[in-house]
Order: C-alpha cells, then sequence, then structure tokens
C-alpha cells in the first residue's frame, strides 16, 4: 500500500471523533451502543484481578456480598445524573471541556497526567491477558509480590498482546464498541461459567456452604491490607471515579441521545463488578485449597493471583480465551481514553497516532506485572488523582450561575491559566491526600472529601478571582 493511501485509511479511521467541537445529532448512538460496551468494559480483565485480590484482604461474607451491592449501586448513580447529564448537555470530551474551564496551560498537566494513568491501567490489563497466552508455553506466572518481569516469553507475550489492543483502540470509537459488543457476551458467559463450576469444586450444596466461603473474613495475606465493610462499599464506588464523578467518560457519553443511556453502566456494575467479582473470587478459593497454595502459605509467603490458570483449571481452553478477550475488552476503551487525552495536549497529531503512542506506554507497563498485583491500592490511588478535576466540572454545572461565576472562564477571558482551578484541587489533594498517609487511611475513604472539598474551592475561588 503507497504512503498515500495508508494516509487516506488513517483520515478515514478518525474522521468522526469530534474531538475539539460537540458531536452533532447524525452521530449519536442508542443505549445499545453504550450496554455492549460498558458490560464487556466492566466484566472484563479487572475483574479476573480484583475478585481474588478481595480473598488476600481478607474480607467476610457480607462485607462482600452486601458492600458491592450498595457501592456498585452509588457508582451507578454517579454516571447516570452526574456524567451522563453533563456529556449531554455540552457533548464535549473531558478533555475540551476542561481545556475551556482551566486553560490549555493547567489542562495539559491533568491530561498528560490522566492518559498515563489511564495507560498504567490498560497495562494491568494487558497482564492478565498475558497469563493466558503464556499457559500453552509453560511459561512462569508471576507472583503477587512481583514488579519485574520473570523471563524473555513473558515479555515477548505482553508485547504482541498490546500491539494487537492498540491497534483496535486506534480505530476509534465505532471500532472499540463493535469489539466490546462482540466479546462482552461471550466473557460473561465464561464468568458465569467458572462460578458454576468454582462452587461444585468448593462443594457448595446450600446458601450456607456459600457464605462459609468467605464467614466471619480473616486475616490478610502478607503484604496486603484488611478489608472491612467500607472499604468493599467506598472501594467499589470509587475505583471507576475518574470515570464518573471524574467525568472521563464525557468523552464516551456525549454521543449518546438522552441521560438514560447513563443507566446502561448498571450492566457493567453487577454482571462485571458484582457476579464477576464474586466468581472470580470463587476461583481463587479453589486455588487455596490445593497443597501448592497451603505450601505458601504455610511458608508465610501469599499464593499468585494468575487468572489464566485459574480460569483453565475451572473451563479449560475457553477460560484462557475469556480471560484474554477480558484483558482486550478492557485495555480497548481504556487506551482510547488515553489517546483522547494525549490528542488534546497535541491536537495536530490524529488521533490515530496518539492512541498508537498511548498503547506502546500501556504495553510497556504491562510488561511489569506490578500494576495487576497492587491494583487494589493502585486504582484507589488513581481514582483519588483525577476524581476531584471532575468536581470542578460538576460544581459549574449545577452550581456555577447560582454563586455568579463565569462559565468557561478561560475560553471568555482568553487565559491559558486558571488560578482557580489549580488552587482548589491542589489545595483538596494535599490535604486529604496527608491525613491519608498521617493516619494510614486508605484513599477511597478520603476520595469524596477530596471531590466535594475541591468542587466548593474552586466556586469560592473563581467568586474572588474572577471578580479582581
Amino acid at each position: 500500500m503507497s504512503q498515500f493511501n495508508i494516509e487516506e485509511e488513517i483520515k478515514e479511521i478518525v474522521e468522526g471523533e469530534f474531538e475539539r467541537e460537540p458531536v452533532p445529532k447524525s452521530s449519536w448512538k442508542s443505549w445499545k451502543s453504550f450496554l455492549g460496551m460498558y458490560a464487556g468494559e466492566h466484566a472484563a480483565g479487572t475483574e479476573f484481578m480484583i475478585g481474588p485480590l478481595f480473598l488476600t484482604a481478607g474480607v467476610s461474607a457480607f462485607d462482600l456480598i452486601v458492600g458491592l451491592l450498595i457501592g456498585n449501586l452509588l457508582a451507578v448513580l454517579s454516571w447516570r445524573f452526574l456524567t451522563a447529564e453533563i456529556a449531554i448537555k455540552n457533548r464535549l470530551t473531558l478533555y475540551y471541556h476542561l481545556e475551556k474551564i482551566c486553560g490549555k496551560n493547567l489542562v495539559t498537566t491533568y491530561n498528560l497526567a490522566n492518559g498515563i494513568l489511564f495507560c498504567f491501567l490498560a497495562g494491568a490489563m494487558i497482564t492478565v491477558s498475558a497469563t493466558a497466552v503464556g499457559i500453552p508455553f509453560d511459561m512462569e506466572m508471576p507472583k503477587l509480590t512481583d514488579t519485574m518481569p520473570n523471563g524473555a516469553t513473558w515479555v515477548i507475550i505482553v508485547i504482541i498482546i498490546g500491539a494487537i489492543i492498540s491497534l483496535i483502540a486506534a480505530r476509534g470509537y465505532d471500532t472499540v464498541s463493535q469489539a466490546a459488543n462482540w466479546m462482552s457476551p461471550i466473557i460473561v458467559l465464561a464468568f458465569l461459567s467458572c462460578g458454576i463450576v468454582a462452587l461444585n469444586q468448593l462443594g457448595v450444596k446450600s446458601v450456607n456452604d456459600f457464605w462459609a466461603i468467605w464467614g466471619e473474613g480473616s486475616a490478610p495475606f502478607p503484604g496486603q491490607i484488611k478489608f472491612t465493610f467500607w472499604h468493599v462499599v467506598l472501594w467499589s464506588w470509587f475505583c471507576n471515579a475518574a470515570m464518573h464523578i471524574g467525568m472521563s467518560d464525557l468523552s464516551v457519553f456525549r454521543f449518546a441521545k438522552a441521560p438514560s443511556s447513563g443507566w446502561t453502566t448498571a450492566a457493567g456494575m453487577y454482571v462485571g463488578h458484582y457476579m464477576a467479582w464474586i466468581a472470580a473470587a470463587l476461583l481463587y478459593a479453589v486455588y487455596l485449597k490445593t497443597p501448592e497454595a497451603q505450601t505458601l502459605l504455610n511458608t508465610g509467603e501469599a499464593p499468585p493471583v494468575a487468572p489464566g490458570p485459574l480460569a483453565n483449571n475451572a473451563i479449560g481452553i475457553f477460560g484462557i480465551i475469556a480471560v484474554i478477550l477480558a484483558g482486550w475488552t478492557t485495555a480497548n476503551p481504556t487506551i482510547y481514553r488515553a489517546g483522547l487525552a494525549f490528542q488534546a495536549i497535541i491536537p495536530k497529531i490524529s488521533t490515530f497516532w496518539v492512541t498508537i503512542v498511548a498503547g506502546s506506554i500501556a504495553t510497556a507497563a504491562g510488561i511489569f506485572p506490578a500494576f495487576a498485583m497492587k491494583l487494589l491500592g493502585f486504582v484507589a490511588l488513581y481514582g483519588f488523582i483525577l476524581a476531584p478535576v471532575g468536581a470542578i466540572i460538576v460544581f459549574e454545572h449545577f452550581y456555577g450561575k447560582k454563586v455568579g461565576i463565569i462559565p468557561f472562564y478561560a475560553e471568555e477571558k482568553k487565559i491559558t491559566f486558571n488560578l482557580s482551578v489549580f488552587l482548589a484541587w491542589g489545595i483538596s489533594f494535599g490535604i486529604f491526600y496527608f491525613i491519608s498517609k498521617q493516619f494510614d487511611i486508605f484513599l477511597s475513604f478520603v476520595t469524596l472529601p477530596a471531590w466535594i472539598s475541591c468542587g466548593v474551592l474552586y466556586l469560592v475561588f473563581s467568586k474572588i478571582l474572577q471578580k479582581s
């Protein structure tokens, strides 16, 4: 293919992403498009890691079952009544929306941080897929405490998977959505099958037997923290804080016909973050009863969490395929979001190429297992950093006129650095991060206070500084 033809194809691929303009009515999509994407993205690679990691944190049956029920409901409500409402009114990407408020220079820093964190999250999902691809090659699986790659086979497999995922994400929202629609039914069926098989392997015959798997909880594994009921509620609410209260999914819901499309996130929360997490935890519960796992526990070492072998043990080759696809359906939209963040920094470069860059960073991150093995802590940090910025959009949207501040202030006054935004985020982040570290408080407990603080301070500083 000639260089001219290649450039024409790339132009055709990225056409219609509307990175710096409202999405026109001709490109609006029905709720079905979002249903498949959210079901696929959230019944996906992270679920194979998070379910077992709850067990390593020593949760009890009540904490897990009821805590997840409440936390996921709060997440759905956040998407529906905050993210989708604002997205439909403005139909802008998060990055362009923030640029209008913050100014080009300030939002560039945010976009860079946002894009890199998205890449690291996608890298963790590439790690998940690699644990399945490596099974036929008798590859050594990463341990729960591993940070570095354990061999050349691991590195090669991660690079190949990352390249494929990056190319799919680079083809734009339509391709990402279609991929999720194709894969999500297979993945959901696999999770359900894994859960049923694991229940049989655990000898569960009644509700009491099922409840006894977690019982009253246990001490956390070496290197893990103890999760209580409130850990589960707040973590499951804020594990996607950057997407809902952090407003990242403005970039997704700007394509929706109506705010009611926000309810489709329930498919991700209750099929993925509920059924799939519990099914994955059951797989790990089966593994913990094996002589290999018991030997490791007796020596004070945490048994590895490798989704590929866990699923393979339950449903064989179908499990391996499901884990591979699950990693893809999470990494695809995550890399797509990261590409949009980078594209906002360098708008003259096509979305296709910045998404390829994002995919390359994600692939590099996937080589290091630490991002996947420390997923509970990493996701809490990621939400804590990014979510308060979304409060600036939310508080301006709902309270800006009442307070009397100028909306889209940076665009209106043609400034590149909105000091109100910087002070609001910096003070909120600094105070609550200090509280977390000083008093050893898990970050999910201070995410909401930091978010509210950032929104309120933004209104206060804007009122003062816009007058001056």
